[in-house]
């Protein structure tokens, strides 16, 4: 079934694999187009890193492989606190070396991996441990990730009451890595904020809404990103809240849409041309952050 709003799903197909890993399986849900389709993404999903399935996100992964035409691989990563980082990550990569080989038997270019809120932190770590092991990706899309684990932007505290609120998201924080003392394994990190050479890195497709409390972490990320010289696409969008990426089409259109952002996300994947998703070549210098810009 699918949920009200939501596109019907008779375009796609999907099944359950399990990824072999180190002494474990991790499950995931892959989700394809019919016909033709121009790669493989692999998805983490959001929930704090404590909740969250491929089975709760389905629908929303749906309607973006539709969108972008993309096969989308939907990870069951282990959870918080339960499982700390760097499980999930960890897990994500594992899916990621698993897309890549199917991507390259079907002969499209490298895999994409991409993630929303607590899932988008999770995709931008491992973009970073893809180019450190010199290992390919076409992109990473990113929806509102969480980057600073001390929750200090003043976006946190401009609209008092929005989700996720700094208390309860350094709450998060803490279950996923542990104590204030907490260190991150060597190259596995667990926020891109803290990664100081973020040259290099794939193709980025970074969305976030303007009363999002962690916009000015991602506004602050989007301009280190251009000012290490990688390509980047991004999009602040008007009426934006956190989890704007498994809301529902409404009946308004544009940019006051709840579901623009995950549409967005797709068919910005969807048209980017191949040369650019061989590589990440050199963009223009930025300052702190790109200004403001809305998607009409």
């Amino acid at each position: 079934m699918h949920g009200p709003g939501i596109r019907p799903q008779a375009a796609l197909t999907w099944e359950t694999v399990h990824v072999a890993a180190s002494g474990r399986t991790v499950p995931a849900r892959v989700l394809r187009p019919k016909g033709p389709h121009r790669g493989w993404l692999v998805w983490a999903h959001g929930g704090s890193w404590r909740s969250g399935s491929a089975g709760d996100w389905h629908e929303a992964c749906a309607d973006l492989a539709l969108h972008a035409s993309y096969c989308v691989v939907s990870v069951d990563y282990r959870l918080a606190p339960e499982h700390r980082h760097p499980a999930a990550l960890e897990d994500v990569l594992a899916v990621v070396d698993w897309a890549q080989e199917q991507a390259e038997r079907a002969g499209v270019a490298p895999v994409a991996v991409g993630g929303d809120s607590a899932g988008a932190t999770i995709a931008a770590c491992a973009a970073v441990v893809r180019r450190d092991r010199g290992l390919a990706l076409s992109a990473q899309v990113l929806a509102y990730p969480p980057l600073d684990p001390s929750c200090r932007a003043p976006s946190y505290t401009r609209y008092v009451g929005n989700f996720p609120t700094p208390q309860g998201l350094a709450e998060a924080w803490r279950e996923y890595r542990g104590g204030p003392d907490a260190g991150d394994p060597p190259g596995l990190p667990s926020t891109p904020l803290w990664v100081e050479d973020l040259s290099g890195l794939a193709p980025a497709i970074l969305g976030v809404g303007v009363f999002d409390p962690v916009l000015d972490d991602v506004r602050h990320y989007a301009g280190r990103l251009r000012s290490a010289g990688n390509d980047l696409v991004y999009q602040e969008f008007a009426s934006g809240l956190h989890g704007a990426f498994l809301q529902p089409p409404g009946r308004l259109t544009g940019r006051d849409d709840p579901s623009a952002l995950r549409r967005w996300l797709g068919t910005s994947l969807r048209d980017r041309r191949p040369a650019e998703a061989a590589a990440s070549p050199p963009g223009p210098a930025a300052g702190p952050g790109p200004e403001p810009k809305e998607k009409s």
